[in-house]
C-alpha cells in the first residue's frame, strides 16, 4: 500500500473516534449534569414569613438565586417578563406556588418538587401555573425538538451559497430569502399545525428567520473569509457546540458551567430563547436574544461582502505593459 494511501487510511481510523468523542462530550455532558445554577426565583411576602424559607433555598450553594417583590403582583409581572421562572408567595392562607410551565416544563417541576420540600411539613402548597405551557405541547416536546431543524436550515442555507459560487449581494439575498421563507413555512408547521406555539404568528416567523440567517450568514462569511475549511468551522460551532449548549430543552440555568452561558450567546440558543419569549410571553425578555442573533447576522453578511471583495480584487487581470517598438535605424 502507498505511503500516501497509509496516511490517508490511519487519518479516517483516528478521527472518527475523535469526533465521536467530541459530539457525545457536547450532548451527552450536559444532559448527565442538568440541576439549578443560579435559577431565578422569586419570593414575595411578609420578611418574617420569608425569611425562613429564603434560607433554606439559599443553603443550596449555587442553585437559586433569589429575587425579593413586595407583592404577589409584582412576582406575577417578573414572571411574566421571564425575570424569574417562578414565584414563591407567602400568604396568612399558606404558601403558593407560581411556576411557568411554558417556560420550561423541566423547570416548573423542579420547583415544584424543591418549594414543596423546603415547606413546612403539613403545609399544604397551592401551585399556580401563571403562563402554562401550550395544550398542543404540554411536555414542551415540539418546542425541544424544532432547534435542530433550524440549524440544519441554516447550515445548509450557507453551504449551498457557497457550493453554487454566489457572491456578494446575490450569496446576501439568497440567504436572506431562504430565512424568510424558513421563518414562514416553520411557523406554518409549529403554530398552525402542531399549536406548539400561540404567540403572534408573524412574530414566531421573524424570530425563526432570523435565526436561519444568523447561522447561514455565518458559515457563508466564514467560508468566503476562509475557504471551505469556514465552512466545516461554522458547521461545528452550530451543530457541535451550539445546539446543546441552547438549553431549549430545559433551560439555559439548568446546564452546567461555562455551558449555559456560552450557549446563549451562539444563534441557537438565543433563537430557541427568542422563540419562546414570542410565542409564550408578549415579547418580554426578547432584547438580549435579538440583540445576540443581529450581531451574528450582521457580521455573517459583512464578512460574506469583504470575502467576495477580495476575491474579486485577487481575480482582477493585471494590465499588461505596453512596449513601443524598437526604432528603424
Amino acid at each position: 500500500m502507498p505511503a500516501t494511501a497509509t496516511r490517508k487510511t490511519f487519518a479516517v481510523m483516528v478521527l472518527i473516534p475523535v469526533v465521536v468523542a467530541l459530539a457525545l462530550s457536547a450532548f451527552a455532558w450536559p444532559a448527565a449534569r442538568i440541576a439549578p445554577r443560579d435559577l431565578p426565583i422569586g419570593l414575595a411576602g411578609p420578611a418574617t414569613a420569608t425569611a425562613p424559607l429564603e434560607q433554606r433555598l439559599t443553603e443550596h450553594d449555587g442553585a437559586f438565586e433569589v429575587h425579593r417583590y413586595g407583592s404577589a403582583a409584582a412576582a406575577r409581572t417578573a414572571i411574566e417578563d421571564r425575570v424569574v421562572y417562578g414565584a414563591v408567595i407567602v400568604t396568612p392562607q399558606g404558601p403558593e406556588l407560581l411556576t411557568a410551565s411554558a417556560a420550561s416544563p423541566v423547570v416548573a417541576g423542579l420547583l415544584r418538587e424543591a418549594v414543596t420540600a423546603q415547606a413546612p411539613a403539613g403545609t399544604p402548597m397551592k401551585v399556580t401555573d401563571v403562563v402554562p405551557a401550550p395544550a398542543g405541547d404540554p411536555r414542551g416536546s415540539a418546542f425541544g425538538s424544532s432547534l435542530f431543524p433550524l440549524i440544519l436550515a441554516g447550515v445548509a442555507s450557507g453551504v449551498l451559497v457557497t457550493i453554487l459560487g454566489l457572491r456578494r449581494a446575490r450569496a446576501a439575498l439568497a440567504l436572506a430569502g431562504a430565512a424568510a421563507l424558513a421563518g414562514i413555512v416553520g411557523t406554518a408547521l409549529g403554530h398552525s399545525w402542531l399549536g406548539a406555539l400561540t404567540g403572534d404568528w408573524w412574530a414566531e416567523a421573524g424570530v425563526l428567520a432570523l435565526t436561519v440567517l444568523a447561522i447561514g450568514a455565518t458559515l457563508a462569511g466564514l467560508a468566503a473569509l476562509l475557504g471551505k475549511p469556514g465552512l466545516g468551522l461554522g458547521a461545528l460551532l452550530m451543530i457541535l457546540i451550539g445546539n446543546p449548549f441552547s438549553g431549549v430543552a430545559s433551560a439555559p440555568e439548568l446546564l452546567p458551567a461555562p455551558a449555559g452561558a456560552l450557549g446563549q450567546w451562539l444563534p441557537p440558543g438565543a433563537g430557541g430563547s427568542a422563540l419562546r419569549s414570542v410565542a409564550f410571553f408578549d415579547g418580554g425578555g426578547t432584547g438580549g436574544p435579538l440583540l445576540v442573533l443581529g450581531v451574528w447576522a450582521a457580521a455573517g453578511l459583512a464578512a460574506l461582502l469583504l470575502g467576495g471583495r477580495r476575491e474579486r480584487a485577487t481575480s482582477a487581470p493585471t494590465p499588461t505593459p505596453v512596449t513601443e517598438p524598437a526604432p528603424v535605424g
